[in-house]
């Protein structure tokens, strides 16, 4: 990925939808706010895996058309989620079954190594309280009747409040897989630590 390439953008699962988006000027810049993007390209060959094997995808790219910008972005699908080999569905049931069973059997079942699992769970612990947060500020934006979740633990709430997003978004937006909401709603980012990582806030 080249430093004008640094800006993920989430994107449905369905080319043509993308293509029709880009034609008609929907996807605003991500990095501008300004702008909007048009086609300009694709990004590498990339190989995901998924519970049935290996997925080859080459994303989209778009690049602004604003003058002052013109920053290229890749237009990555909502089942993936940025810089992970796995789709985000297998991604979000190793951390949905954090507290029924260990990395390594997780992993086992999944096909993952045990590793990965653990560091995938890690990960999501150490920001487990923005993520709970920035979902149920979403979910609110749908339904203000939307109360905090109580589970009993940090990561049990954050997932609760995920799947609580989920199913308000799909009843009110349209039918999506959970967890690619769950990647649509953090750019990509679910996993990534770094703080200063720009998800998108409900306006």
């Amino acid at each position: 990925m080249t430093p004008l390439e640094d800006v993920v953008l989430i994107v449905s699962d369905d080319r043509a939808v993308v293509e029709a988006d880009l034609a008609a000027g929907r996807f605003v810049c991500p990095r501008c706010g300004a702008g909007v993007l048009g086609g300009w390209g694709c990004a590498r060959l990339r190989e995901v895996r998924t519970c049935a094997g290996t997925r080859r995808l080459r994303p989209r790219r778009g690049r602004c058309r604003e003058r002052s910008c013109r920053t290229t972005h890749v237009l990555l699908p909502d089942v993936c989620l940025a810089r992970r080999r796995y789709v985000v569905e297998v991604i979000g049931e190793a951390l949905l079954s954090a507290g029924r069973e260990g990395y390594r059997r997780a992993g086992e079942r999944l096909g993952v190594p045990g590793e990965t699992v653990r560091d995938w769970r890690r990960r999501f612990r150490s920001r487990v309280e923005k993520i709970t947060i920035h979902f149920l500020r979403w979910a609110r934006a749908l339904d203000s009747s939307v109360e905090p979740i109580g589970q009993g633990s940090l990561v049990a709430d954050a997932l609760e409040v995920i799947g609580v997003y989920t199913r308000v978004a799909s009843l009110l937006l349209g039918r999506r897989p959970p967890w690619s909401w769950a990647s649509a709603l953090t750019a990509g980012g679910l996993l990534v630590i770094n703080a200063s990582t720009p998800w998108p806030v409900p306006e």
